[in-house]
């Protein structure tokens, strides 16, 4: 590739790279000096008002929860709904917990009309952005929610379970489609059952697009009331998501503006036809793009399994852990899923950049294969041009694309990393580059990392091999390793790093 055509690709074609979209983000800073004061005289003043008027109208409903259910096994409150003076005490609940919503400063605009069940057993909300659009629930008449079983251990369990809501299992398979199957039979019941609640996205996101929705809501092929949300608000204090403030941070801020205020449009129930009816993934992929339409913001297909994989890559401190579902979106594009073109590049330690902490996009592109004029290639090089220098350590990359592999082990993500920084390719690390590997495989910190090294490197030599590492690790700290598995590993994969010491020697 020529310099020439190198020098060709300038800062303005960069810039003019449309943007992927991450929906797992979420920047927040008060600016200027007036908000921080203002938040800071509301924090003394407004705050505590707030919380005792929250927690009073919270306990109150708790106690009303408490007794309505008094009496009433759990094996009835799945069987059948609530009647009677249960079902009237609903109304006072929904009313206190409007009010606890009040009292924190929340506003709710509604817009359009709410089905009845009959129209419309089963509504879908979106999108999902943050733990306050569970005060939906208060304001839409206190419907029935898909909740996770861990939830029921606060304090507020009593005010979850009188909703009668379907439990989850999120992570076991069976509890899925037992979750299926309830939905099913209380949308298509003749029982006065209450409308059941769902956030389809099935995780928290910006706002910026709708994620792929989960089939569960479309299953039973009975019609559908989409609920759209959204928070107009100067400040935006209530997005809770991957990346970005702490939920404790976000209630602060929430709790220090004079007002927030959320809007809820319910959209026209939307009657699948007979093709909907039989595949629900349709069902789900047509209701989304109406909600879309009707919110302004395009679809993208993220899921739940992403945000899975994000948070063991942010457990294993892995460079631009938030941002590795772009990346596997964009090696999507570019035809790279399945060809194991990295695994091949690091296992053949044949990648030819001269200095792998900084790597040129032409560089880039030709050790990857891949054609100068994609954008998708530009996008990926860009995700890892954090600072727009017009370089990236290839690295950083490679480590990511093969640590996110389902397939692969911790013991084979070690080994790679051991090979993608051992710079001098002789099977020897440093401390610096030792602790690197093991930082941004393990999750350990540096200072621990040093520790370990030190422990290792007992002869003093400045260096430590990965099989000596290993070793030491498999009497020492295992549950780093292997998660805890009372079996010993038997590094199998050890033999791709001692084969590639044996070229070198």
């Amino acid at each position: 590739m020529s310099a020439k055509f190198a020098a060709g690709i300038s800062q303005i074609e960069c810039d003019d790279t449309e943007p992927l979209i991450n929906p797992f983000v979420h920047k927040l800073e008060l600016h200027g000096t007036y908000e921080k004061i203002k938040t800071a005289i509301f924090t003394l003043i407004l705050v505590p008002v707030r919380v005792g008027l929250i927690c009073f109208f919270v306990v109150t409903a708790w106690m009303l929860a408490t007794v309505g259910l008094f009496g009433v096994t759990e094996q009835e409150l799945h069987e059948r709904p609530l009647d009677g003076w249960r079902k009237k005490l609903k109304d006072i609940i929904s009313l206190l917990g409007q009010s606890s919503l009040m009292a924190g400063g929340m506003h709710f605009k509604i817009k359009g009309r709410q089905a009845s069940r009959d129209e419309a057993p089963i509504m879908v909300a979106a999108p999902h952005s943050t733990f306050l659009d569970a005060g939906l629930v208060y304001v839409i008449g206190f419907p029935s929610t898909i909740v996770r079983t861990e939830s029921v251990s606060f304090h507020i369990g009593k005010l979850i379970n009188y909703t009668q809501p379907i439990y989850v299992w999120r992570d076991d398979p069976e509890s899925r489609q037992k979750t299926v199957k309830e939905i099913i039979k209380r949308s298509t019941s003749k029982l006065d059952w209450p409308q059941i609640l769902i956030f389809p996205e099935g995780t928290c996101t910006n706002r910026s697009c709708l994620i792929s929705f989960k089939n569960g809501a479309f299953y039973p092929g009975v019609p559908i009331q989409p609920v759209c949300i959204r928070y107009p608000n100067k400040l935006d204090t209530v997005t809770w998501t991957w990346e970005g403030p702490s939920a404790l941070k976000l209630l602060w801020l929430t709790l220090t503006q004079p007002s927030s205020h959320c809007e809820v449009e319910f959209l026209p129930v939307y009657y699948p036809n007979d093709e909907e009816k039989r595949n629900p993934k349709l069902f789900a992929n047509n209701v989304r793009a109406v909600m879309a339409k009707a919110l302004g913001v395009p679809v993208v297909d993220y899921s739940y399994s992403d945000c899975k994989m994000m948070t063991k890559a942010k457990e294993m401190n892995l460079p631009f852990a938030n941002h590795l579902v772009e990346v596997r979106k964009l090696r999507r594009k570019l035809g790279l899923i399945g060809t194991e073109r990295e695994e091949a590049l690091v296992r053949a330690n044949n990648y030819t950049c001269r200095d792998c902490s900084k790597v040129t996009f032409i560089e880039f592109v030709e050790i990857m294969r891949l054609q100068t004029n994609e954008q998708a290639a530009l996008q990926l090089f860009k995700i890892y041009d954090k600072n727009n220098t017009g370089l990236i350590d290839l690295r950083d990359y490679l480590l990511g694309v093969l640590a996110t592999e389902e397939d692969k082990s911790t013991e084979e993500i070690l080994v790679y990393a051991f090979m993608l920084y051992d710079i001098k390719r002789n099977g020897k690390l440093t401390a610096e580059n030792f602790i690197k590997a093991v930082s941004q495989t393990l999750g350990i910190s540096q200072e621990y990392g040093l520790q370990i090294f030190d422990q290792v490197d007992r002869k003093q030599l400045g260096f430590v091999r990965l099989d000596d590492f290993l070793n030491w690790a498999t009497k020492f700290i295992p549950h780093l390793i292997y998660n805890g598995s009372e079996e010993k590993p038997n590094w199998k994969n050890l033999e791709i790093y001692r084969t590639h010491d044996k070229k070198i020697d």
